[in-house]
């Protein structure tokens, strides 16, 4: 937790201020059971209606001195929460923009997004609770045995009797929820893992008719999450009634050992109300105190979740140079020296002792079986993954002497997955240069296919777009992916099995469009051999191996893979 306490920065005087007003307010609570006994063996005693009045408007003043100092605590104590929390989430989310994909696929969308969420959100509420009743509880408890010790020393060693047995009470159950919260925190990222996979993929669960059999899944993670959350709720329900308990024991005691001394005349009847009332604050205070601890339990678990991914550093390290002058002299483009790659876990590698030269201005098909490694390959040039042997050159220097922004500039690149974003179409064409001019994106536009269909929207690229791109067809998010990859005029074009969604007579014309307009550099990831069989080069990969390179009708005679795929797609 301590790990954390850098962002409780800047929150200092809220965090001052909101337990100095709960301290005023408990010095209330502490001081009111006297005046009332006062009023109880004076006033009421003596009828002194006065009396009686006088005492009750102090009373009333103090409880509304009481209710306005709770107020600004709570304001106070609510503004350092939830300002701790934003300075968290906010560093929490940067640093998850530093992971490389290795990273992101270790932890996961769901868990990233609970700790993102409910773990923070947890901190928050701890923290708020801290602060309203870090000076209440123990200046309660304290301050009420005081008071009771001055009433009767005697009656308040009934107090030395029950704080250890409550103490002890304590412990335990908080030794036994402990393991049980961690357990629940995993359970509920397996339940958010499984209501995302099939909200992402209604279409598909519903086209299969696997409804009942992922509701089956889900009920099975909501039913481990029930358990858990149940086993921890019983255990620390116990807490309240042992508490309440040995302190209604307590109260007992003081009333009949309290009405003896009454009788014998030591106590008056309102000493023995204050006794009691006091004897109430120590039980709140204790089961307050109790509750904090829980609640601290749980923020530890969270706190714990929440330096994992902050101790977790990228394995893609960007180097501190914002800028590097690239050699006068030509090289290729781009450049694999003996380059292999393997995912965390994997056992054997993705790519293996992969040379290639890809010169400027060309277009090179990359093409072989799943899992042969195409998409590997793609994803060492921006470094979204690093090689593990070898190296990648663009422009003749070694892209892990590349800043990311200097890199990643220079290549537009489409993934598999066409992925749009909330706002207009607009708003998307501008993510790779957000000063494009409306020609820059109509030529994007034009190029990818997509003036058809934009043209005949009413609002044409202020058209709004839904989280995803769900109100468009499979094949215009993937036209529009590609018209955003295009604008600002990438040198490194990359299209990473782009046109799957495309027919066969729109893909021919993107190509050709590509072709003809882009005077860049172009790496078309195909599974289908038409797509790649005019490129100045096609790369053939089988198991992360490079099992030909050269042009369509050298590859048809020379390479038995790219032969059989060509073959398999055409006759």
């Amino acid at each position: 937790m301590r790990k954390l306490f850098k962002y409780y920065r800047g929150h200092a005087k809220s965090m001052i201020i909101a337990p100095l007003f709960k301290l005023v307010e408990t010095a209330t609570d502490i001081i009111i059971p006297m005046l009332i006994a006062n009023m109880i063996d004076v006033g009421v005693t003596n009828q002194d209606v006065n009396y009686i009045i006088t005492y009750g408007a102090i009373v009333i003043a103090l409880n509304i001195v009481a209710i306005v100092c709770s107020i600004i605590c709570q304001k106070f104590a609510a503004k350092a929460a939830v300002g701790v929390a934003y300075n968290i989430r906010k560093a929490l989310f940067s640093h998850i923009n530093t992971f490389s994909y290795a990273e992101l696929d270790k932890f996961g969308t769901a868990t990233l997004n609970n700790r993102l969420t409910h773990d923070v959100t947890q901190i928050r509420r701890t923290t708020s609770s801290f602060l309203r009743q870090v000076m209440r509880a123990p200046f309660l408890l304290i301050g009420a045995t005081a008071m009771a010790m001055v009433i009767d020393l005697k009656l308040s060693l009934i107090f030395l009797i029950i704080a250890p047995l409550t103490i002890g009470a304590v412990f335990l159950i908080l030794k036994l929820t402990e393991p049980l919260y961690d357990r629940t925190q995993k359970n509920l990222d397996k339940v958010s893992e499984v209501t995302r996979e099939n909200l992402q993929g209604t279409r598909v669960v519903r086209a299969f008719n696997k409804q009942e059999y992922e509701e089956e899944r889900f009920e099975s993670a909501a039913r481990n999450l029930r358990k858990s959350s149940v086993k921890v709720t019983n255990i620390s329900a116990i807490l309240t009634p042992t508490t309440a308990t040995i302190i209604n024991f307590a109260i007992v005691a003081v009333l009949w050992f309290g009405g003896f001394q009454v009788n014998i005349g030591s106590l008056s009847q309102g000493q023995i109300i204050a006794f009691v009332n006091y004897m109430t604050q120590i039980s709140g205070a204790l089961v307050t105190i109790a509750n904090i601890i829980v609640s601290f339990i749980k923020s530890l678990n969270c706190a714990k979740r929440i330096n994992e991914v902050f101790d977790t550093k990228t394995s893609v390290i960007e180097t501190n140079k914002e800028f590097i002058d690239l050699p006068a002299t030509k090289v290729p483009k781009i450049e694999f020296k003996n380059a292999s790659f393997s995912y965390n876990g994997a056992a054997k590698e993705a790519i293996k002792n992969l040379s290639l030269t890809i010169n400027q201005g060309e277009t090179i098909g990359i093409i072989g079986g799943t899992g042969s490694g195409k998409s590997s390959i793609i994803n060492l040039i921006p470094r979204f993954y690093d090689t593990t042997k070898g190296e990648v050159l663009v422009d003749g220097v070694n892209v892990k002497e590349y800043s990311f922004k200097q890199l990643r500039n220079k290549v537009g690149i489409v993934p598999q997955k066409a992925v749009l974003f909330r706002g207009s179409i607009k708003d998307n064409l501008r993510w790779r240069k957000s000063d494009a001019t409306i020609e820059e994106m109509r030529k994007a536009i034009k190029i990818s296919q997509s003036e058809e269909f934009v043209s005949e929207l009413a609002d044409k690229y202020d058209h709004k777009i839904q989280a995803g791109g769900k109100n468009l067809s499979g094949g215009q998010r993937q036209r529009l992916t590609i018209a955003r990859a295009l604008v600002g005029d990438p040198e490194i074009l990359i299209l990473d099995d782009s046109a799957s969604a495309l027919d066969f007579a729109t893909d021919a014309a993107l190509r050709k469009a590509i072709k003809e307009e882009v005077k860049t550099t172009v790496i078309l990831v195909s599974q289908r051999a038409n797509t790649v069989k005019n490129a100045n080069k096609i790369v053939v990969l089988e198991n992360g191996n490079v099992v030909g390179i050269g042009k369509h009708n050298e590859l048809l005679k020379t390479c038995s893979v790219y032969k059989e795929i060509y073959e398999s797609q055409t006759k």
